[in-house]
């Protein structure tokens, strides 16, 4: 499985804040005493806290060895971990080559190491279950109009789905609303809605669909993704117009957990839902 730099650095800076509140100590303490043991290195309150915020991009294994010192850990085996997961936090992707219309690309890279994707749309069909043509719609009706740009858009999410293809790759499940199937442009419905179905073929990808006849909904206040990993906390994704955000609170989280589970409940069943696409595919 690719190891994801931004699944990996939130790990350490909550690994080191961990071992730093075991320790006893305030930023302060920790900061004092990494600038007795390496007074040839800048250290100060300020950088362990922007590494324990995760405000770095790469981190020397010697400050990282410093810091187990000041903490205490001595294990060999631990150290050497540690000093791998700062090595491989510092890593870059694929996606940095699309860093033109990716940005940081922090929701990608999380995406390639997430063992479950459960996402709400209310608007658009799941940038990990379009095709190609309903891509390029989507994306021109974003007001992108520089046809390179558009290239570059549709490219990177083709690469993206690559993802669903891995034998370790992560199960998908995807609520959408009914309109979200009336929005897709005529020259892109029938190869979408075909792609809807061909692709839950390997039980991996599911589809459920939520019927206009249901009225207000549990998931009326927007799209969102849940991001679950096999050994660190799950993760909530708020797509904006120009930008994301990955709530941290708890209490956030099991919020939408709960809404994803009313959803979920609400929705047209699996089966269901294609039946309902293969009609729309009968009529088209």
């Amino acid at each position: 499985m690719p190891a994801s730099p931004t699944l990996r650095r939130r790990r350490l800076s909550q690994q080191m804040d961990s071992l730093r509140q075991a320790a006893g100590m305030t930023v302060d303490a920790a900061a004092k005493a990494a600038k007795k043991l390496r007074p040839d290195r800048p250290w100060s309150a300020a950088k362990i806290t922007r590494l324990e915020n995760r405000e770095w991009r790469r981190l020397q294994s010697d400050d990282v060895l410093t810091l187990l010192d000041v903490y205490g850990v001595k294990d060999k085996a631990e150290r050497d971990a540690y000093v791998r997961l700062a090595l491989e936090a510092s890593q870059t992707g694929w996606w940095v080559g699309y860093k033109d219309v990716l940005g940081a690309g922090a929701y990608v890279d999380l995406e390639t190491e997430a063992a479950r994707i459960r996402t709400y749309q209310p608007l658009v069909v799941p940038g990990l279950l379009q095709t190609e043509d309903y891509a390029r719609a989507v994306v021109r009706g974003h007001t992108v109009t520089d046809d390179r740009e558009v290239d570059r858009r549709v490219e990177a999410r083709m690469m993206r789905q690559q993802v669903l293809t891995r034998p370790d790759g992560p199960r998908l499940w995807a609520i959408i609303d009914e309109g979200v199937l009336r929005k897709i442009p005529g020259s892109a419905a029938r190869g979408q809605v075909q792609h809807l179905i061909d692709v839950q073929a390997s039980r991996r990808v599911q589809v459920q669909i939520i019927p206009d006849s249901l009225g207000p909904h549990a998931g009326m206040g927007g799209a969102f993704v849940i991001l679950d990993f096999p050994s660190d906390p799950s993760t909530v994704y708020l797509e904006h117009s120009i930008s994301g955000l990955f709530p941290e609170d708890d209490v956030e989280l099991e919020h939408y957990e709960t809404v994803y589970d009313h959803l979920h409940a609400s929705a047209l069943s699996v089966e269901a839902s294609i039946g309902y696409l293969e009609r729309l595919l009968a009529d088209q």
